[in-house]
């Protein structure tokens, strides 16, 4: 299975809180990356976090790319899923399967983010149909 990899820069950040009650605060945020590497494109992103504390977190989403993966062009949507506790963290994306356009149609695959100290680097393992 080929394995994209390459890294990306959050152009904006926008939290909206929306519950911020004892326990843990909620917020939806949208996000706007641009991607370069393997992945060269833009994405849209929105989640929603639930923050405890600097050593608490998790968040789950949706994210769309448009551009191209391995010079085919489209686009196609990513699940997020990650948590952060006591400095350990995951966080995994897959693609939503059926959503790819154009070039991408038929992509399947996942794989991970990586923040180190705010640099952002990816991996997409995938299978094009």
């Amino acid at each position: 299975m080929p394995r994209a990899t390459g890294t990306f820069s959050i152009d904006s950040w926008e939290p909206a809180p929306y519950d911020e009650a004892e326990g843990a605060a909620l917020s939806r945020v949208h996000i706007v990356k641009t991607f370069d590497g393997d992945l060269k494109g833009t994405s849209t992103t929105d989640i929603i976090t639930a923050v405890v504390s600097e050593d608490s977190a998790a968040y789950a989403g949706f994210e769309r790319f448009t551009g191209a993966l391995d010079g085919r062009e489209g686009t196609f949507v990513l699940h997020h899923n990650a948590t952060a506790h006591a400095g350990e963290s995951a966080l995994s994306w897959t693609v939503l399967p059926g959503s790819g356009t154009g070039g991408l149609a038929g992509l399947r695959g996942g794989g991970q983010i990586v923040n180190d100290d705010g640099a952002h680097s990816y991996h997409l393992d995938y299978e094009l149909g």
